[in-house]
């Protein structure tokens, strides 16, 4: 796994508190490892450092993103010793053949089999110049043998906010396009992976109890709320540029809608569910500044 802005926030709060829980409960393969690439100089040994320090913030924190009762350091041992980190400027195309070399060392020496998963923890308009310079260094071919089975498979993560505007949106999705299929493109949003709304389509149309009554002639009305523990704090720069609004409504706030009021599902594949998400939203009204009330 590589990491783009492994000195990032998204990072500190959220990945690594996420892979560390993932070898906590044995799900994280043996054969793996991680690779940090940011701008900051530095050591994989600072990165390390500067890690654990995060992670202990959330030792008994219940309103931490991914709450730890306490950090095992024999775990810790183990996550760290996978860890690597690469230094450099997203912009160089140097960066990318030293990521190379890097993975090249390290499918011999950790087994990995030539698998990557690359992970855009980093501001939005870096998404589609990493990905073609991802391309140019041969980073996201994926090898098929004789019998048309890939030999190893490479992945890309791209964060949310994806684009600014339907336009802005359409151009990152056909600029990602060119270089990668769709099978390997995950577009993320964060808030779906927590376990309150993971547990939303369980608890809708595998409760007997609710799934009858979940419709509009029994709910007056739906109100979500996602009340914040985190502020600006660091972000400022990223606020300035993207505002709360954006930040927060268009992706997360819908993803939450369209899970909360979406039909009953067929399958479980990505195909499915996206397909039902985006009959929700085709069905709503246009959303008007006469519709909408903001305050702060």
């Amino acid at each position: 796994m590589v990491i783009f802005g492994a000195t990032g926030d998204l990072t500190n709060r959220l990945l690594m508190p996420a892979l560390y829980n993932l070898l906590r409960t044995n799900v994280l393969p043996e054969k793996f490892a991680l690779i940090g690439v940011a701008r900051s100089a530095g050591t994989v040994e600072n990165w390390r450092n500067h890690l654990y320090a995060t992670l202990k913030g959330f030792v008994g924190n219940a309103a931490a993103e991914f709450a730890i009762d306490r950090i095992d350091e024999a775990m810790w041992k183990r996550l760290s010793e996978k860890m690597l980190y690469l230094q450099g400027d997203l912009a160089d195309p140097e960066l990318y053949y030293r990521l190379r070399n890097r993975l090249t060392e390290v499918e011999k020496t950790r087994g990995t089999q030539g698998n990557v998963i690359f992970y855009l923890a980093v501001a939005d308009q870096f998404f589609g110049p990493v990905v073609e310079q991802l391309a140019k260094a041969d980073l996201t071919d994926q090898h098929e043998d004789a019998n048309g089975h890939y030999q190893f498979w490479r992945r890309v993560v791209v964060e949310k906010p994806f684009g600014h505007s339907l336009d802005s949106a359409r151009a990152l999705n056909a600029c990602i396009l060119r270089t990668l299929h769709e099978e390997q493109i995950f577009r993320i949003d964060h808030f779906l992976g927590k376990d309150t709304v993971q547990s939303i389509t369980a608890f809708r149309f595998a409760n007997g109890i609710f799934e009858p009554l979940w419709n509009r002639d029994r709910i007056d009305h739906v109100q979500i709320t996602a009340a914040e523990t985190v502020g600006v704090e660091r972000r400022g720069k990223f606020y300035e540029a993207t505002g709360a609004l954006r930040d927060m409504v268009p992706n997360h706030m819908f993803s939450l809608l369209s899970m909360v009021a979406m039909e009953p599902l067929s399958g479980f594949d990505a195909a499915t569910i996206r397909s039902r998400k985006a009959e929700v939203l085709a069905a709503m009204p246009a959303v008007t500044p006469a519709h909408v009330v903001r305050g702060q």
